[in-house]
């Protein structure tokens, strides 16, 4: 309980329903609501919120293993047992992206529109682990081709999904620490991928008939499938409906939260609009085009990771040892993103975050081409890895800075998205067979995409800074009070 003494902010009268304490202790309901403190309250409503959000990073963790598991089967005769030549592992990679351009945008829409986001979300999931199950029974390469189009469709439904459910929960200085934790997955995936599939690629080969790449589809498949199912059950639907998990006090603050963070910057809650119009002011804003092209760059330049166990196999070890090998770098690269994404938030700044990530992964490109030793060449990996942070970090100041309207917003992350989704379908070119082991061609590309991403990202704030600016010297003129500002 706060004493009359602090300066806390006290709730209104109609938190009173509030049961819980941050430290765990109970608050007596017929207490006076005014002796109730706010930040007690929203403590206790972070720590339930976040319990549920952590989900969508298990979530994210097997979508990015089914993303990559391609990557894995391809040391022990995927391509070989489907037949492939040339060029097509690349397009069978690149293929996964074009489902995303063809859902992103419209799922969103779909989900700002819906009141149960965690069926939506998760019945998604379950689909494409059925998906990738099918996979490990397929025979010829265009029956995979079709398969990984179709999981591509339903997995575009998570990633801009997700980032505009934390949105509507989340303050803007909360936001980059939690969806900090999906850069920590992908981390995570790639550690816990790399050694779940080493032990089924060394240890499962012919059992019950089957090659062990396909005991890699089937397992993945039903774990994804899995953890859909149990999704509906735990994923967070949106605070502007009814929530069964909170205290009627704790709802309340959840939108309120949402108005003050909103407050200058229009509505955090739904209004009645035209979908079609809102995709326009889309299409027509030059800072979409902006922002998307730098995600777009920001994620082609990361595109390693789709590659990361051949890269790895390049120093010259087996696929077991090379698989094993992969896991040391993203338990660094995840450690090192939760701690650039909270002292982003600490700091409320986003530009230098990025321009920072960028600029490790640039080094690491660098030192990769002026070497094959294979000590340094390793070194060059780690360097790549704590890169992954970048994008999320940009994706968050993104979100940060459209429009808080529902239908705007959600439309705005899926449209981005789909843009920025251009550089994963490119990315599986850069890193051509041929140009291997050294793959210096492949680095000199992605640094060239890094600086670009860095260069637009300063065009991005020097726009805000200006905009920024403006509002200040308005206050300043009209005397009005400090209002809404645009993160930096």
């Amino acid at each position: 309980m706060s004493s009359s003494s602090e300066s806390r902010l006290l709730l209104p009268p109609e938190f009173s329903d509030s049961n819980h304490s941050a430290c765990g202790a109970s608050l007596n309901t017929n207490d006076d609501p005014e002796s109730i403190s706010r930040k007690v309250l929203e403590k206790v409503l972070l720590r339930k919120l976040d319990f549920r959000t952590a989900y969508l990073v298990l979530i994210y963790v097997l979508n990015q293993m089914d993303r990559h598991n391609a990557a894995a089967a391809r040391l022990c005769g995927f391509e070989e047992d489907l037949g492939m030549k040339g060029r097509q592992f690349n397009t069978l990679i690149s293929i996964l992206y074009v489902g995303y351009v063809f859902t992103q945008t419209p799922s969103n829409l779909i989900l700002s529109r819906i009141s149960k986001p965690s069926m939506y979300l998760s019945s998604c999931m379950a689909l494409w682990g059925l998906l990738t199950t099918i996979i490990g029974i397929s025979t010829t390469y265009y029956q995979v081709l079709f398969l990984r189009f179709l999981v591509g469709i339903l997995e575009a439904t998570f990633y801009p999904g997700a980032f505009y459910l934390l949105s509507r929960w989340y303050k803007r200085e909360e936001l980059g620490y939690r969806t900090a934790f999906f850069t920590a997955a992908i981390g995570f995936s790639n550690v816990f991928g790399a050694l779940f599939a080493s032990a089924i690629l060394a240890n499962m080969e012919g059992f019950l008939g089957y090659a062990a790449w396909r005991w890699l589809f089937f397992i993945e498949g039903y774990l994804t499938v899995f953890v859909g199912i149990c999704g509906m059950f735990i994923l967070p639907d949106f605070p502007s409906g009814p929530v069964r998990w909170l205290t009627s006090a704790e709802l309340s603050l959840a939108r309120r939260r949402m108005e003050e963070d909103s407050r200058g910057h229009g509505p955090a809650e739904p209004k009645p609009s035209s979908g079609f119009s809102d995709l326009l002011s889309m299409i027509t804003d030059w800072k979409t085009w902006l922002t998307g092209t730098a995600l777009a760059c920001c994620n082609a330049s990361s595109s390693f990771g789709l590659f990361f166990p051949t890269l790895v196999a390049t120093m010259g070890y087996s696929p077991t040892i090379s698989l094993l090998l992969c896991a040391p770098p993203w338990i660094m690269s995840t450690i090192t993103a939760i701690i650039i994404a909270r002292h982003s938030d600490a700091m409320r700044e986003r530009f230098g975050h990025t321009v920072f990530a960028l600029s490790l992964l640039i080094t690491g490109y660098i030192l990769a081409m002026s070497t094959m030793n294979i000590t340094l060449r390793y070194l060059s990996l780690f360097l790549m890895a704590q890169s992954q942070v970048s994008s999320v970090v940009l994706f968050t100041w993104i979100s940060n800075t459209f429009a808080r309207s529902s239908s705007k917003r959600a439309i705005a992350i899926g449209f981005i998205s789909t843009i920025a989704m251009s550089g994963s379908i490119l990315s599986p070119y850069i890193w051509v067979s041929s140009w291997g082991p050294t793959y210096n061609n492949s680095f000199r590309i992605c640094i060239a995409l890094a600086s670009l991403a860095i260069i637009l990202c300063w065009v991005f704030r020097k726009h805000l800074e200006r905009l920024n600016e403006a509002a200040e010297a308005e206050e300043r003129e009209l005397r009005l009070p400090k209002g809404y500002r645009y993160l930096l």
